[in-house]
């Protein structure tokens, strides 16, 4: 059964930080590239970041950039977002997913909101959620 199970969401005042993490089973992880998407009310799913599995390149939502790393463990199947000086504006459910090849990424993240598209075979969490008190 494919598993991605998101955790270290919460409450935290503007300016403050959070790490998630996803911690996957039940496919071949290391054949994935693995983003982080968030969702708020009302609005259109935003692709946050992701990692590519062929060469480990990374990518990054403009609104994001220099605030968020993510990175991956092979090794213990996880993939983490750290996320550093937050903003009431990045409040939202977090999720995960493990994007088919190939071109997971640019499909999807590098794509921007409108532009991106999704295959039935990507797999994704259920979510956690962060919000940012101002």
């Amino acid at each position: 059964e494919v598993q991605l199970v998101e955790s270290g969401g919460g409450l935290v005042q503007a300016g403050g930080s959070l790490r998630l993490s996803c911690a996957a089973s039940g496919f071949s992880f290391d054949d994935r590239d693995l983003g982080w998407f968030r969702q708020a009310p009302g609005e259109e799913r935003e692709g946050v970041s992701c990692i590519s599995s062929s060469d480990g390149s990374t990518y990054y939502a403009d609104s994001v950039k220099g605030r968020f790393t993510i990175s991956r463990d092979n090794a213990k199947h996880t993939v983490y977002l750290q996320m550093n000086s937050l903003k009431p504006e990045d409040t939202a459910v977090y999720y995960c997913a493990a994007l088919l090849k190939p071109h997971g990424c640019v499909r999807t993240v590098v794509a921007g909101t409108r532009a991106a598209y999704y295959y039935g075979m990507d797999y994704w969490g259920k979510g956690t959620p962060v919000t940012v008190s101002s």
